[in-house]
């Protein structure tokens, strides 16, 4: 009954398919319809999601797959698992809740107390982790799900492997305002690919993956029966499903790894594999930006101004820039841009990524070619800072 469209989250298309409803095609009315015509770009894991108030956080979105004709990683079977959190339909809704962030945060600014602040459905969730730089998120949630289904009732991943299978698990982050920590209980990870594009193998016991993130991971399975772990981070709660394999009898896995608390991957350990690695120049052109707000305003923004109100970040086809964007709020947020893949400048191995987690204090440089044309969205992936304007604009202007 709402008007929507569709974002392909991660494929550098063609700007008119990109689904940006008021930028890049009219709202899909209730009853309308929109034929999305495209060719893909890159292999790879994405997704597809509305960019239309709060639909992401009602459920509207899925996997997007991509195959590489020329796969360079072997594996005997793959799954794809999608992480979110879960509001809606249990009391309360998206919407209710960004009210209920912006009228808390708004009467703690008023009187300073922070004294009904807590982990009920009554209160702002005072999540923490230093993974994370300190505040977790603000929304509360009564359940984490992988592949739509809560930790009471997890997903057996089917067909059931076979003892020493190697598995590719694709891993995406679709919720509104949660990190996960990663882990399969007693197997170390392989990383593969990181938002779609290959990187040099690295081995983990754990991995972050904030929201609109994708990690594709390698395990070579063992005997048994094995708990996949997505720990809200900073939250106590968690999600996970199940690889049994199949010389095993059905058994109930409880949902925790000691590899949680193991070498988790950061940035710095993922470099480009060759088949994605850009080739900058020396010099690019640097754009610099500031993540600016805070939870009691619900003032999420660049530069201290709301989309509405922020000037288009202007680049010219064919030359190099760099973003360089500076959080100066207490909070993390996942930068996602549309229609690259740019490379992270600030990381030796220039790995290629379309979402990248900031965190408070912390600056990134996401380089990349204007080599695509069109008005692109650059935004916080947490989908109530979205709402409130944390959201700039890369329009391409002709060199004259």
């Amino acid at each position: 009954p709402e008007a929507t469209s569709v974002h392909w989250h991660g494929l550098a298309i063609v700007n008119s398919m990109d689904g940006v409803p008021g930028l890049t095609q009219p709202d899909i009315e209730p009853g309308g319809s929109f034929t999305y015509r495209f060719e893909v770009p890159d292999p790879g894991t994405y997704w597809f999601h509305p960019h239309h108030g709060l639909q992401l956080e009602r459920g509207l979105y899925a996997p997007l797959i991509v195959d590489d004709p020329d796969e360079h990683v072997a594996v005997d079977s793959e799954y794809t698992l999608v992480l979110d959190d879960w509001l809606d339909g249990t009391g309360t809704s998206p919407s209710a809740e960004f009210e209920r962030i912006r009228q808390l945060g708004a009467s703690m600014g008023d009187t300073g107390d922070m004294s009904g602040m807590n982990h009920d459905m009554g209160g702002m969730s005072m999540a923490t982790s230093p993974l994370l730089g300190g505040d977790a998120g603000d929304a509360v949630y009564p359940y984490h799900l992988v592949n739509g289904r809560p930790a009471s009732d997890p997903v057996t991943l089917d067909p059931r492997p076979r003892p020493g299978d190697r598995l590719r698990l694709r891993f995406i982050n679709a919720s509104g305002d949660t990190a996960y920590r990663v882990a399969v209980g007693g197997h170390r990870l392989t990383v593969t690919h990181a938002d779609g594009f290959p990187v040099e193998p690295v081995e983990v016991d754990a991995f972050l993956i904030g929201m609109g993130e994708r990690y594709d991971v390698v395990i070579t399975v063992q005997s048994g029966a094995w708990p996949i772990v997505a720990l809200a981070e900073g939250k106590g709660d968690r999600g996970g499903a199940i690889i049994r394999t199949a010389d095993v009898q059905p058994s109930e896995v409880a949902l925790d790894a000691a590899e949680l608390e193991g070498r988790w991957l950061r940035y710095a350990d993922l470099a480009a594999h060759q088949k994605a690695r850009l080739e900058p120049p020396a010099e690019v052109t640097a754009i610099d930006l500031r993540l600016t707000g805070d939870m009691m305003r619900s003032n999420w923004a660049f530069n201290d101004l709301a989309f509405a109100d922020l000037d288009p970040i202007e680049v010219v086809a064919g030359q190099w820039y760099s973003l360089n964007i500076e959080n100066a709020t207490t909070m993390w947020h996942p930068i996602h841009l549309h229609g690259h893949t740019p490379q992270l400048g600030d990381v030796a191995g220039g790995v290629r990524k379309d979402t990248v987690n900031v965190l408070p204090g912390d600056k990134v440089k996401m380089v990349f070619q204007a080599s695509n044309p069109g008005k692109w969205m650059l935004h916080c992936h947490n989908a109530y800072h979205l709402e409130s304007g944390m959201a700039a604009l890369v329009s391409y202007r002709s060199e004259s």
